[in-house]
């Protein structure tokens, strides 16, 4: 039986994907239905919650809370409107389990950078900086220069590059069919889903330590 890890706030399943491809079963939290998920299996309740009540059957957690408090995006956009902090509740309750966990978010949140990763590091057509705060030690990548520009309009100009602009409606972003290839998402179509995602490559490049250490503990 594959060792199995419970993924919060999961969406449609960015970090999901990355964490199967790495082989891990997995169950996923989140608080709106989420018909295009791609794990194993989904769960609608309020991710902390389940993790009270359910946490001690996994093997590993990952939990990505909402990033509106934090994300250097849409700070301004979002100005004047109240946003949950949630990476202190859920930090500290992840405090409680033995196992691996993850906790993942935007730049400009209050992680403890113990990993950065970068779509240039795995090839991909984003940018996408994301930290990842993570409770057994993991290697690092080499964050390797970008190639240039994020592709889009700014301020009455557009700028051609090798990155597609994977957030909002405005500024010449790419098409559903390019922010798919550019993350690494094919399961589904919707827009703001996959805004809301990390490209499973990252996940897989975490969860392939996450197994290891897994495994070492159940050997």
């Amino acid at each position: 039986m594959k060792p199995q890890l419970l993924d919060l706030f999961c969406g449609v399943g960015g970090a999901t994907k990355g964490y199967q491809d790495a082989g891990f079963y997995v169950v996923g939290v989140d608080v709106e239905t989420q018909p295009d998920y791609c794990g194993d299996q989904f769960v609608q309740a309020d991710a902390l919650e389940y993790l009270v009540g359910h946490g001690l059957r996994f093997d590993a957690i990952h939990a990505s809370p909402p990033c509106q408090a934090s994300c250097n995006l849409t700070k301004g956009t979002n100005a004047g409107r109240e946003y949950r902090q949630m990476i202190p509740d859920t930090r500290a309750l992840l405090s409680y389990y033995r196992v691996p966990t993850v906790i993942e978010n935007v730049q400009g949140s209050d992680l403890r950078r113990d990993l950065t990763l970068c779509g240039e590091m795995f090839g991909l057509g984003v940018i996408r900086h994301r930290y990842f705060e993570v409770s057994v030690p993991v290697s690092r990548p080499v964050h390797k220069p970008h190639r240039g520009r994020v592709a889009g309009w700014r301020h009455g100009e557009y700028f051609d590059g090798p990155y597609v602009a994977v957030y909002g409606d405005g500024g010449g972003k790419g098409s559903v069919a390019q922010w798919q290839q550019a993350m690494g998402i094919d399961w589904t179509t919707n827009r703001k889903s996959i805004a809301e995602a990390i490209p499973p490559r990252y996940a897989e490049y975490v969860g392939h330590q996450l197994m290891a250490h897994v495994l070492r503990e159940a050997g």
